[in-house]
C-alpha cells in the first residue's frame, strides 16, 4: 500500500479560493513568490516544452492595465457595469501573476495539450499560494481575451494568451464553502 501524504490530501480536500476582492496587503515579495512560481512551473509539460511564463503586475502595472480598459471596453461595446468590474479587478489588486499560455509548434504535442499544462501551471500557483498562507484567486474576464489590450498592456505576442490572472494577497475573510459537484453524477466507471 503506498504511504499518503495526509497533509497534503488535507489540504487539497479542503482548498478553497479567495475572492480576489478580499485581498489586500501584504502580498508576497519576490522572494515568497519566486517558490510559488517554481512550484507553478513544475506542472505536467510533454516533451518539457515549457509552453507558458509568468508575468508578476506590481501595484503600478495593475493601475496601468485599470487605465487601459474603459477605452477598450467602449471599443468593444462592453456595458458600463461590466468594464467598471474590470478596472477594479485590476485598479483595487495589489499583485497579479498572469499566466500567459504560449505554445510551441512541435509535432509530437498538440497545442492543446500545451493549452492544457497552461491551466494546470495556473492551478499549482493557486494551491501553491494557498498552501502558504496566502489568500489567492484564479481570474480571467473579458480583457483576458481582447487582443489590443494583451499585446499593448501586457507585451503578448500573437500566438499568447492569458491563461489566468492569479491574484495573491492578505486575504480578509475565509469565505464559506460552497457546495461541490456530485460525484455520482459526473464519475463513470469502465470495468471492461
Amino acid at each position: 500500500m503506498p504511504q499518503p501524504n495526509q497533509a497534503a490530501l488535507d489540504f487539497l480536500a479542503t482548498r478553497r479560493s479567495r475572492p480576489a476582492k478580499t485581498l489586500t496587503t501584504p502580498v508576497p515579495d519576490a522572494a515568497a513568490l519566486r517558490p510559488l512560481l517554481a512550484i507553478a512551473a513544475r506542472t505536467p509539460d510533454h516533451k518539457k516544452l515549457e509552453p507558458w511564463r509568468f508575468i508578476v503586475l506590481t501595484k503600478p502595472a495593475l493601475e496601468r492595465l485599470a487605465l487601459m480598459i474603459p477605452d477598450r471596453a467602449i471599443a468593444l461595446g462592453i456595458a458600463p457595469e461590466q468594464a467598471e468590474k474590470m478596472v477594479r479587478q485590476f485598479a483595487d489588486a495589489d499583485l497579479v501573476v498572469a499566466v500567459i499560455g504560449a505554445p510551441k509548434l512541435n509535432d509530437a504535442v498538440p497545442e492543446l495539450e500545451q493549452v492544457l499544462s497552461a491551466g494546470a501551471a495556473c492551478q499549482n500557483l493557486l494551491a501553491a499560494a494557498l498552501a502558504a498562507g496566502w489568500g489567492a484567486n484564479w481570474l480571467t474576464g473579458w480583457a483576458s481575451f481582447d487582443r489590443p489590450f494583451l499585446e499593448e498592456g501586457l507585451a503578448l505576442k500573437p500566438h499568447e494568451f492569458v491563461a489566468g490572472f492569479l491574484h495573491i494577497g492578505s486575504e480578509t475573510r475565509t469565505p464559506p464553502e460552497r457546495p461541490r459537484p456530485d460525484l455520482d453524477a459526473i464519475v463513470q466507471w469502465v470495468d471492461e
